[in-house]
């Protein structure tokens, strides 16, 4: 059985799509799938020193795709977790060094090797956006809880749902509670009123996750920390399990006082 191919994306940079490729191929491969991660961002790759695997790359995708060496040669193994491997992009090649139809290729060829392959796609709708969910079966929207971020959003759902046919699913990253009961931010459900897609996870703003990235060390390798719970819970979703999204407290206990006593 082939592979699904996930695509995650936002629209905006700065969202967090590429920590988020990392730290949930990260999950999914502890959860005992065999993974792919796949740096769609040609001549600005960044997924392997998130990974921490920038110093073990050889070849990338643009070396597989003008057949300067086979695609198992390319994938770069984490040797922390078994069955999760990156495939780089190229540092010194931009977008137009690959099309959508050979990004297909590509991705045809691993869906026979894996079971999940996760793109991690550049920022903007152009063409490294193209190339990123031309293979898609299904697509992830990586959003913070703010309205330029949003507004990018819901241009790529309308984008997604109009071109390739693809209904996403959302992940809301660096969700604040605190600020949402100050109402300093947006709320999930303001967030989920705007966007009208289904809600797959919340990933709660985390210090660690700075920390992590520097360290090149994806946080979800760490059990025990409570930010990687939101991404083993977001795996754990993808494979078919029922499990309750963390819970936020978005109204402070005295203004749910309040509202009960109708003041």
């Amino acid at each position: 059985m082939a592979g699904v191919v996930f695509t995650i994306t936002s629209g905006k940079g700065g969202v967090g799509k590429t920590t988020t490729s990392a730290n949930l191929g990260t999950a999914l491969a502890m959860a005992g799938q065999r993974v792919v991660v796949v740096d769609a961002d040609l001549g600005l790759r960044n997924l392997d020193i998130i990974m921490g695997l920038e110093s073990r790359i050889v070849y990338n995708v643009v070396d597989v795709i003008e057949e300067r060496c086979p695609l198992h040669q390319a994938l770069v193994r984490d040797k922390r977790v078994d069955e999760l491997y990156l495939l780089p992009a190229s540092q010194t090649r931009d977008k137009y060094a690959v099309t959508p139809e050979q990004m297909r290729s590509v991705c045809r060829e691993l869906q026979q090797m894996a079971d999940y392959v996760l793109i991690d796609s550049p920022a903007g709708i152009e063409d490294g956006f193209r190339n990123a969910v031309a293979p898609a079966t299904e697509v992830l929207i990586v959003t913070t809880p703010e309205v330029s971020a949003l507004r990018d959003a819901d241009k790529v759902i309308y984008l997604l749902e109009r071109d390739v046919g693809i209904e996403p699913r959302l992940i809301i990253n660096r969700y604040n509670s605190r600020l949402v009961r100050r109402g300093d931010m947006l709320s999930r459900k303001d967030i989920l009123d705007i966007l009208s897609i289904d809600l797959l996870g919340i990933v709660p703003e985390d210090d660690s996750i700075v920390i992590s990235t520097n360290q090149g060390r994806p946080v979800a390798l760490d059990r025990g920390a409570y930010i990687s719970q939101a991404y083993h819970n977001i795996a754990q979703r993808i494979l078919g399990y029922n499990v309750p999204l963390i819970r936020f407290q978005e109204v402070s206990w005295l203004e749910r006082l309040r509202r009960m006593a109708g003041l």
